[in-house]
């Protein structure tokens, strides 16, 4: 009896024992917080970098880097996946607006990826322009005068809203990515007509692509979804034939909105490797 008291201490000690100062928080390993200010706007927020393991001693090397918005809450699992299936580039996530104190501001994300105004409890809308703007003018030009890049192989990652902003980009300034990466776009009837119409705009400038496209959509979307997904598709085929490559709708089965994310994040990255030869 003795003996098992005494060993029970142990194992409290050992486990339960520590103070609250031992206790340290957990960051992605390589990740840096850089503060940034969109020039148009004023307004701050942060992206979070990670380098691969090898950056700073292949001093010669450069290296892809994949974009992702709505880093607050993916950053982790675009790490987790890059770290298997495509270990050798930089990672860029981008956060949500901050406050002075450093809060992700409400409204932010709706704001930035919406395409055009409409009425939401959550504040304006439809600044998806102004968003693009800060993300050439600020967040690319910053990464590629800071860290050892490829300027011709980027990468965007956005899913829901940040899907739809995506295909927005991808239409009205296709330089800024060569490869877009598309899960499970917001889409509504007046957002796929907006895409419609830009595409129609845009296809008048004759501005030619060199573009690649993951698109993709969870198999038990809310309803009418994948109708209008199928239609932006109809969309992008339209440029097929100006250097638009589109590989198909995938669908993830047996997955809803929300848990078609760690599946659309893990096919999404590994159709990249594919084509950047990671």
């Amino acid at each position: 009896m003795k003996k098992i008291f005494a060993l029970t201490l142990v194992l409290l000690w050992s486990f339960g024992g520590s103070g609250a100062a031992d206790i340290k928080p957990f960051g992605i390993p390589r990740t840096q917080v850089v503060p940034v200010k969109d020039s148009g706007t004023g307004r701050q927020y942060e992206l979070y970098i990670k380098l691969p393991a090898e950056y700073s001693e292949n001093t010669d090397k450069t290296y892809p880097v994949i974009y992702m918005t709505d880093g607050d809450v993916e950053m982790d699992l675009l790490s987790g996946t890059t770290e298997f299936l495509m270990p050798n580039a930089i990672l860029v996530g981008i956060s949500w607006q901050k406050d002075e104190e450093g809060n992700a501001v409400r409204g932010s994300r709706t704001r930035d990826f919406t395409l055009f105004e409409y009425e939401t409890i959550d504040g304006p809308t439809g600044e998806a322009s102004n968003y693009l703007s800060f993300l050439r003018n600020d967040i690319i030009r910053y990464v590629e005068n800071t860290f050892r890049t490829k300027p011709d192989e980027r990468a965007f990652l956005g899913y829901s809203s940040a899907a739809e902003f995506g295909a927005y980009v991808l239409l009205a300034q296709p330089d800024t990515f060569k490869y877009y990466l598309l899960g499970s776009p917001a889409l509504d009837k007046l957002s796929t007509q907006y895409l419609d119409e830009l595409e129609v705009e845009t296809a008048q400038q004759a501005q030619p692509f060199n573009v690649h496209v993951f698109l993709s959509t969870a198999e038990n979307e809310r309803p009418g979804r994948l109708e209008l997904t199928e239609k932006l598709v109809s969309v992008l085929e339209r440029r097929s034939g100006a250097g638009l490559s589109l590989a198909g709708l995938k669908i993830i089965k047996d997955a809803g909105h929300v848990t078609a994310v760690p599946e659309t994040f893990g096919r999404a990255i590994k159709w990249l490797s594919q084509q950047i030869g990671e």
